[in-house]
């Protein structure tokens, strides 16, 4: 029981943002650990293992791993690419092999070293997508709300952006396990000899997803033969510091985007809008973190059986906006279907009326890629 200090605990919520009970029960078990002074949930908010997904909680002398989860580092890159939005050609391009699920046959040491990165058993899975929600996507610039904002991003109405999910593959969930085996679910004293040893290890593995974000990124545009450069990279599950009353403050979020003041991408489900938006208001009352996209509406089983029952594979290869989906896993086809998110408007919506978030931009959908992978 959090005994020491009352915790302040904040739901960010909209009447089109519906909250499951477990989702909520979750939090709250979460909000009420030893040292936990601050917790937010964001309206993306669903149930996760343990621990909910869609929610940032700051504690004061512990840090909880487990809060944070298997996929440390976890989280989006936004390019701007040398692709002519006029010239789209998104259904010759879903014929292309892109190959994100393989290894890539380039310098993966000059990479590593690169990226001051050491070698790991999982190098081979270092610039691979990966699967569940991570996807590469192109976009087009749909409406631009703040154009002043807008200029100051390094993107163009003229050309395709791409946004990137991925996270760091099974480094971060080899570093998770090691732990959890030692420790379970109890806090630790950040400055201890264990509390270094895992900052060290997480901290490497933040770097190595964001490294290998890059590395998708390069992929993808080299089969469009394209070119491009980034504009943001967020990361969506992570703990960090913060110094705050006086002392030092450990923020550990579980899919929610740090807000760091900069503009940052809040995506909608591969059928819907993403949004390019602002931080706003005071960060310490948000945890200095914002909602990291839509959420899931139904868990991965339900979903399977509800959207075989209505859909054809081949009818969610295209979306209602006019894109194209690139998904050879049929039972990862359904799962990630559209309508098992929450609409990511009803996300934003809660965020503007919070007084959180300024929307800079919309992008649309263009062509999304998931596997190549044949799996029914």
């Amino acid at each position: 029981m959090n005994t020491t200090l009352e915790t302040a605990v904040r739901l960010i919520a909209s009447p089109g943002a519906w909250m499951e009970g477990e989702a909520l029960r979750q939090f709250y078990a979460c909000a009420n650990l030893d040292g936990v002074r601050q917790a937010v949930g964001f309206p993306d908010l669903h149930p996760g293992k343990r621990v909910p997904v869609g929610a940032a909680f700051v504690t004061e002398g512990l840090i909880y791993p487990h809060l944070i989860g298997g996929d440390i580092g976890c989280g989006m890159t936004l390019w701007q690419t040398d692709l002519p939005r006029r010239r789209a050609k998104s259904e010759r391009w879903a014929e292309l092999p892109f190959s994100l699920e393989t290894r890539w046959e380039g310098n993966l040491g000059g990479w590593l070293q690169d990226n001051q990165l050491p070698s790991s058993p999982f190098d081979a899975s270092m610039g691979t997508l990966g699967g569940g929600n991570h996807f590469a996507e192109l976009q087009a610039v749909e409406d631009v709300h703040d154009a002043g904002a807008f200029a100051k991003t390094g993107l163009n109405k003229a050309d395709l952006a791409l946004l990137v999910h991925s996270g760091s593959r099974g480094y971060g969930e080899s570093i998770c396990r090691a732990h959890m085996a030692e420790h379970v679910t109890d806090g630790m004293d950040p400055e201890s000899a264990a509390g270094e040893a895992y900052r060290a290890e997480h901290d490497l593995a933040l770097r190595w997803a964001q490294a290998s974000r890059e590395l998708i990124a390069r992929r993808f545009l080299e089969a469009l033969d394209a070119d491009g450069g980034p504009a943001w990279d967020g990361c969506h599950n992570s703990v960090t510091p913060v110094e705050a009353n006086g002392g030092t403050l450990w923020i550990h979020r579980r899919g929610a985007v740090t807000a760091g003041g900069t503009p940052l991408v809040i995506p909608g489900s591969r059928g819907a809008l993403s949004y390019l938006v602002k931080p706003a208001g005071h960060e310490a009352s948000h945890a200095w973190s914002l909602a990291h996209g839509a959420g899931r509406k139904w868990a991965r089983s339900e979903t399977r059986l509800r959207v075989r029952e209505r859909f054809r594979a081949t009818e969610l290869m295209q979306t209602s906006l006019g894109s194209h989906v690139i998904c050879g896993d049929r039972d990862l086809l359904y799962e990630e279907a559209p309508m098992a998110y929450k609409p990511v408007e009803s996300v934003i919506e809660a965020l503007l009326n919070a007084g959180l978030i300024q929307v800079i931009a919309t992008l649309r959908p263009v062509l999304t890629y998931k596997t190549r992978g044949l799996r029914r």
